[in-house]
């Protein structure tokens, strides 16, 4: 390999191999058939080196793209590199393989060039159901790992003779939807075939010499960029804490604590001190766990250094075994993903509060805000309305909160009205912003919303997964905090209920679910 690339060139190609990752995201939302990935976005895409080092992503998710870091050097520990041929897709969903949660499947093409591998295109989409013991695979309940659908360890679907059909089937034989699921599975083969194409016309343009030689380039002055970036950060130990409403022990909080040390150009997490796995499905994974460290330093640290493995190899991340960062491989997690990650970042703004506050944002709405409904669609066929909401972001220093965005690590979109009303039994009668939901402070946090769902069909299955109902987003520098989110279901013999954060019920024609989102907290005092 060369050993030196002309900064210009370097450029050109960093600027090439992000634009292949971001083509890979339209690709998939171009061709997907559910509407959470058409609409909502619920997908991310990357491109790694030949050892699984991430080179270039999509303009995504940030959760997803931290988790994508591990994705491939862990499944090379299990597929080692002479069983990967030319025109390879593998999928696999194993939160223990580099992963998240089970509904984020990945899929994973080996690019060879010259006769021989200098890469990956790894496309990560939410499937809405990937089977389990509720519709949606969120049990609310879920005691073990295995009620939260299929696990899928390396499987090869695709080569360069087409699909494997017998192990396709397999698993579409045990999803709901099969024909959106396999869809879905379609759009991201899609996607690594357009990142193999475009990743060797690149090569055949420049050299694949030249092109490994950048991707190395890349990491290294990453890397760099982030050292000096961390230095410009107080030498130091900061801790911080966030808690996840009511997921411990007899429905207490449950705590998410980090120690921060920061020596020179080097940053340590170090998460032992929170809480215990739980028995519900807000447990997360270390590589999560990374990926909410590795946002919050980009963020803080380093916004336009370029996101590859070498921007994060000075930073290190502790986590405990049998902790709610590590748990045990049987415990339930498929909330984790993205309510625990969140906690995360929040613990890590609010031990650096003290030092930089006018780094960052007050506490905003830093949750999915999640519901699912399920049932027959107007075609008859099984339909699963995934249904991310976004709430108000938290004040800066020099400026108000957004309002009815995704803070942090979730990026994904509303379905719009008109999708949901055409494709499921459900009519949109209100869509708003919260007036007056946002923390009051010299800079108020930013408003909620508020989406109302009348159920048109005779019964649908309905599941909520959301954080800040009981602990709402807080204020900085003396800011008041934003309103919780609060989601009521109004039944149509007349009663009304309050439902809780994390739930499974059946909801009925006439029936109506009011979602609000929390508002953002303010920063500095009134």
């Amino acid at each position: 390999m060369k050993t030196h690339i002309d900064p210009f060139q370097l450029e050109v190609l960093r600027h090439a191999l992000t634009g292949i990752a971001e083509e890979m995201s339209f690709v998939v939302m171009r061709a997907a058939r559910s509407p959470l990935l058409r609409e909502a976005g619920d997908l991310s895409s990357a491109l790694t080196d030949a050892r699984g080092e991430l080179v270039a992503q999509g303009r995504d998710i940030p959760v997803h793209l931290g988790v994508m870091s591990f994705t491939v050097g862990a499944f090379l520990k299990i597929i080692p590199p002479e069983k990967l041929k030319p025109g390879d897709v593998w999928f696999t969903n194993l939160p223990e393989l580099g992963g998240n949660h089970l509904p984020d499947v990945k899929a994973i093409r080996p690019i060879f060039s010259d006769g021989r591998l200098i890469g990956f295109a790894v496309s990560l989409a939410h499937w809405a159901d990937i089977g389990g013991g509720w519709p949606g695979s969120y049990v609310a309940n879920a005691t073990e790992s295995f009620q939260e659908g299929l696990r899928l360890p390396p499987l090869r679907l695709f080569t360069a003779e087409g699909p494997d059909s017998e192990k396709i089937s397999v698993i579409m034989q045990n999803v709901r939807g099969p024909a959106e699921r396999e869809g879905d599975m379609l759009a991201q083969m899609a996607a690594t075939r357009t990142a193999d194409q475009r990743l060797l016309a690149l090569c055949q343009l420049h050299g694949t010499e030249t092109v490994e030689t950048a991707m190395a380039a890349l990491h290294d002055r990453s890397e760099a960029a982030m050292r000096r970036a961390i230095q410009t950060l107080p030498a130091g130990v900061f801790e911080g804490e966030d808690f996840l409403d009511d997921d411990g022990p007899d429905g207490a909080p449950a705590a998410v604590r980090v120690r921060i040390t920061i020596a020179d150009d080097l940053a340590e997490f170090d998460f032992s001190a929170t809480d215990d796995a739980v028995a519900g499905p807000l447990n997360t994974t270390p590589y999560v766990t990374a990926a909410a460290v590795y946002y919050a330093m980009k963020a803080i640290a380093g916004p336009e250094i370029q996101p590859n493995g070498g921007c994060y190899r000075p930073l290190r991340v502790i986590t405990r075994p049998g902790s709610l960062l590590h748990p045990p491989l049987e415990k339930p997690l498929v909330g984790g993903n993205h309510e625990t990650s969140q906690r995360l970042v929040d613990a890590i703004f609010r031990a650096f509060a003290p030092i930089i506050p006018e780094r960052l944002a007050a506490g905003g709405s830093t949750t999915a805000g999640l519901l699912i409904f399920g049932g027959a669609g107007r075609d008859g066929s099984w339909k699963t309305l995934y249904e991310p909401h976004g709430g108000g972001e938290g004040a800066r220093h020099d400026r108000a909160g957004a309002a009815a965005t995704r803070v942090h690590l979730t990026n994904t979109n509303n379905t719009p009205a008109e999708i949901i009303e055409a494709e499921f039994p459900i009519r949109i009668l209100r869509h708003a912003l919260r007036r007056g939901s946002g923390g009051g402070g010299a800079h108020r946090g930013g408003e909620g919303s508020e989406r109302e769902y009348l159920v048109l069909a005779e019964e649908m299955s309905l599941t909520t997964m959301f954080e800040r109902r009981i602990i709402p987003p807080w204020g900085l520098a003396g800011g008041e905090a934003g309103a919780p989110f609060h989601c009521e279901l109004r039944r149509v013999a007349g009663t009304s209920e309050e439902l809780r954060g994390k739930a499974n019920l059946l909801v009925h024609q006439g029936d109506v679910v009011a979602f609000k989102t929390s508002g953002g907290g303010g920063y500095g005092k009134a």
